[in-house]
């Protein structure tokens, strides 16, 4: 990338706002206002803001009112460095205010949106952090509903986003480092971790990877996603993206470091395993029965979503011997008037459904309902009845549908439709051994993967046994004593003390109370 020449700040604020309006095409959403204009006329303070990025009550209590009650003792200053001084120690009642020296960094700050101070005679600019305009309040997330838990999510604005992380973690160990990605966007980025609990080569990593990105333009967390991923031509997710501030520290208190790029409520976290997709934070807010239930629940909703048309498929066409024979005969029955093969018929369906869900996510809330009703009723039974498909293969589709559903990550559920497509073809071409030739290389490729110089694995290969204790099930809350190994800095491994679990009072074990 070319680095930019600093362009220095003029003495005359009239010849730096004409510089100013000049890079920015004089646009109308500029805001100048002149102040404390001399003997002959000249203003002696200029201020600059963008109209929409700023706070209006900020720039005009804190700012304007201000300067014009200080009007009469900024006059009487002499030199231009004196204003200066004056402005910043005395006038102006802002907390966030900086002095930059190069135009360069001005245009930043007011893209930002800062109030630009401009001094008559000074080479040096004060920028003053009023920052707001128009935000999406905090609102449920839409993408990743809970019953129990908390309801607020993240929104937009990187502020608010870092502002709901550290409500939950209070300690003085966060840190949140900002940087800028994007020559024309300029988007902010800030990592979160906490120190001595992530590992600092791993925040290393992360910050030399956004680092490395050369790009025009950020507008959503996706675009670093791909940016920084070990490897891109894989289904699987190697970074998760959250919208739940509770599951980001949840993350960030097991030593996961967190992404959040503003404009997105999509909050980015590494590294990650494979059974991070699984997890959901309302598994650890019931009872850890329900919750690994639930949990060997979504992870046989995976397979299902998988394999379940690919096996359909291999055992009705080349594997009969292995259907029972009252049921052979009914599939027999369905499949007599049918005229497509069986991997036929099941591609029809599933780009049918494929169509009906894009359908349903681009049109308007209110048809969305009317589009279902279509698609399942409608087109499902007129398929059958009509003789297109078989009544088996729409309850096998229907059925992988939903069990795609149940999986927390969207992510994670969008690798399983891919690979679906990718088995079917299997199973319909070479039967089971297709399908288990296929499911070995995908457990190869999946065993090959890493987040970060973790392995995507983990804790299955490399085996971890401390690991499991929070994987397909997860166990009571006083077991979980240790950090997850690998991901958070071995130093800080214990996480709470031990023999935290819960018994009765010693004086009412079996003792009668004869009173």
């Amino acid at each position: 990338m070319t680095k930019r020449r600093s362009t220095p700040i003029p003495e005359s604020s009239a010849v730096a706002l004409e510089w100013m309006m000049n890079e920015l095409g004089h646009g109308a959403d500029i805001v100048t206002r002149d102040f404390a204009c001399g003997a002959d006329g000249q203003p002696l303070v200029t201020i600059v803001y963008i109209e929409g990025l700023v706070d209006p009550m900020s720039v005009n209590g804190r700012i304007v009112d201000r300067i014009l009650d200080a009007a009469q003792s900024l006059v009487e200053s002499i030199t231009g460095s004196e204003r200066l001084r004056l402005l910043k120690d005395k006038v102006l009642a802002v907390g966030g205010i900086a002095e930059v020296r190069t135009g360069e960094e001005i245009l930043k700050s007011l893209l930002e949106g800062s109030t630009v101070v401009l001094v008559e005679g000074s080479e040096i600019a004060v920028c003053a952090n009023t920052a707001g305009g128009e935000h999406r309040s905090i609102e449920e997330p839409s993408s990743q509903t809970v019953i129990r838990g908390p309801k607020e999510g993240f929104t937009e604005s990187m502020r608010t986003n870092a502002s709901l992380i550290r409500r939950k973690i209070k300690s003085p160990k966060l840190r949140i480092d900002h940087k800028s990605i994007g020559t024309v966007t300029q988007t902010q980025i800030a990592v979160v971790y906490l120190k001595d609990i992530a590992n600092q080569k791993i925040v290393d990593e992360i910050h030399e990877r956004l680092d490395g990105i050369d790009t025009d333009s950020i507008l959503e967390s996706g675009y670093i996603e791909e940016f920084i991923q070990d490897r891109t031509f894989t289904p699987f997710p190697t970074l998760q993206n959250l919208e739940r501030p509770d599951a980001i520290v949840g993350g960030i208190l097991e030593g996961q470091i967190a992404i959040i790029v503003d404009g997105t409520p999509f909050v980015l976290l590494a590294p990650v395993t494979f059974n991070r997709f699984f997890q959901s934070s309302e598994d650890y807010y019931q009872r850890f029965d329900i919750a690994s239930f639930l949990r060997l629940i979504r992870f046989g909703s995976f397979l299902v979503s998988m394999l379940l048309p690919s096996l359909y498929i291999a055992i009705t066409t080349f594997h009969q011997e292995m259907i029972p024979t009252t049921l052979l005969i009914s599939l027999a029955a369905q499949r007599e008037g049918t005229p497509f093969p069986a991997i036929v018929e099941a591609f029809i369906m599933e780009i049918t459904f494929e169509v009906l869900r894009e359908a349903g996510v681009r049109m308007p809330r209110a048809m969305g309902s009317a589009i279902s009703i279509v698609g399942a009723l409608v087109l499902g039974q007129a398929a059958v009845q009509a003789g297109l498909v078989s009544a088996a293969m729409v309850i096998v589709v229907s059925f992988t549908a939903i069990a795609n559903f149940v999986i927390p990550s969207v992510n994670m559920a969008t690798a399983s439709r891919l690979i679906r497509f990718a088995m079917m073809i299997l199973g319909g071409t070479f039967g089971l051994f297709g399908v288990m030739t296929g499911l070995m290389f995908l457990l190869i490729h999946m065993v090959s993967l890493r987040s970060f110089g973790i392995p995507f694995m983990l804790p299955l290969s490399p085996l971890s046994i401390p690991n499991l204790k929070d994987v397909f099930i997860r166990l009571p809350w006083w077991a979980l004593s240790t950090r997850p190994r690998l991901i958070a800095d071995p130093k800080a491994n214990v996480r709470q003390g031990k023999n935290q679990k819960p018994e009765p009072p010693s004086s009412f074990s079996g003792e009668r109370n004869d009173e």
